[in-house]
């Protein structure tokens, strides 16, 4: 695993798509990776949500994990989403990852079967014990549909390799009643709240706007978590405000592909159903990305 355990900002790729939508847009992924190792980041976590991992096929999920593998270079750690209904293919891209060289897998429960806790159990148990690579469990209950409270995580922390928790609630309390449950045996990353849950003993932040900001999302995370500094961090968030809603809400993978064009640096627009970002939200954006200084930054990074 590059640098030891996983902790830090990370940033939950978007997939880059060629113009239509037709194909991953691969050479584009190469260089968002480079330009997120390049501006600090600590973790890259390639077919999640912000992925469109529902919307891509198994030979492109290969391809997009080849690829993030081999650009990253061990540099940073890669954990790839391997979410699924069916627990025999969550097995199997996990062991797919593993086999291609990732350092972890993050995997969102079932998300239509609303399984019990018991079956949640035995559905992580199941593809801990196919893979001897680390687990980040995701909480997300408002696209899961099922809610890991920190009593039911406490039970999959037993699980030898459920090693990590990407907390998605708006409850930051969450992370403190995590913390206090399962000690040292799961260690929390915040989903949405990373300024908040820094405070309250999350190690990581798997974030959605480092896409665009990974230096000033790295920086804000590492000032409050680690540092413990709340008069550099508390600035630092402010600076980093304005874009969340662009990057959350049903915008998201929108929003983010949206802030690449005008950054000048193209990843395609999200495949069907998404939309691209309004044009009436786009000037928005713009100003946002003005103000923050990532345009001028966007322009140096395409040069």
């Amino acid at each position: 695993m590059a640098g030891g355990k996983f902790r830090g900002c990370y940033t939950v790729l978007i997939t880059p798509f060629t113009e239509g939508g037709e194909a991953v847009d691969l050479k584009a992924l190469e260089r968002l990776v480079e330009f997120q190792i390049r501006e600090g980041i600590r973790g890259l976590i390639p077919l999640g949500s912000t992925g469109e991992f529902l919307s891509v096929s198994p030979e492109e999920r290969t391809a997009i994990v080849e690829t993030v593998v081999k650009t990253a270079a061990g540099r940073v750690p890669v954990l790839i989403g391997t979410g699924a209904e069916d627990t025999r293919e969550v097995v199997r891209t996990s062991k797919e990852a593993e086999a291609l060289g990732a350092d972890g897998v993050m995997i969102i429960p079932p998300f239509y079967s609303v399984p019990t806790e018991d079956e949640l159990y035995v559905h992580y148990k199941k593809v801990a014990d196919a893979i001897g690579i680390p687990i980040m469990v995701y909480n997300n209950p408002a696209t899961a549909n099922v809610d890991l409270t920190p009593k039911i995580l406490a039970r999959l922390a037993t699980i030898e390799s459920c090693l990590y928790v990407k907390e998605s609630t708006l409850e930051v309390t969450r992370v403190r009643d995590i913390v206090d449950l399962c000690g040292d045996r799961m260690e929390v990353f915040a989903g949405v709240l990373g300024y908040e849950s820094a405070w309250l003993g999350a190690i990581g932040w798997v974030a959605v706007c480092s896409n665009l900001a990974p230096k000033l999302s790295t920086e804000m995370f590492h000032a409050a978590a680690f540092d413990k500094d709340m008069d550099k961090a508390l600035p630092l968030y402010r600076k980093l405000m304005p874009l969340l809603p662009f990057v959350g809400g049903p915008r998201y993978v929108s929003g983010t592909k949206a802030g690449f064009r005008l950054m000048g640096m193209p990843m395609g627009d999200p495949r069907p159903p998404r939309l691209p970002l309004p044009g009436a939200d786009m000037a928005q954006l713009g100003a946002v990305l003005q103000h923050m200084g990532l345009l001028a930054e966007g322009a140096r990074q395409a040069a």
